[in-house]
């Protein structure tokens, strides 16, 4: 959350923002947030997965400065995938 505009202007930058997607789908999968605002960011994000539009959709997105949800096209810009041995495993 240091990231963020609106964090760092109100003293508030501990937490985080998390998101799954399917590399083949491209689709949302679920999303974890902790911070400030977050219960408002996470709305953006239940958009776009009950739509079942790719992250594209929000990654392309405009949002206004300065708000938490600026930083969510920036985070979805920077997926990368699992590190699949750090993943749990069926035993």
């Amino acid at each position: 959350m240091d990231r963020v505009s609106r964090a760092r202007e109100r003293g508030e930058m501990k937490g985080f923002m998390k998101v799954l997607v399917d590399a083949e789908s491209e689709r949302i999968l679920g999303a974890s947030l902790l911070g400030i605002e977050a219960d408002e960011v996470i709305h953006s994000i239940l958009d776009v997965m009950y739509a079942k539009a790719s992250y594209t959709v929000i990654r392309d997105a405009v949002h206004i400065h300065p708000t938490v949800s600026e930083l969510v096209p920036t985070m979805l810009g920077a997926l990368r995938p699992l590190d699949r041995d750090s993943a749990p495993h069926d035993k």
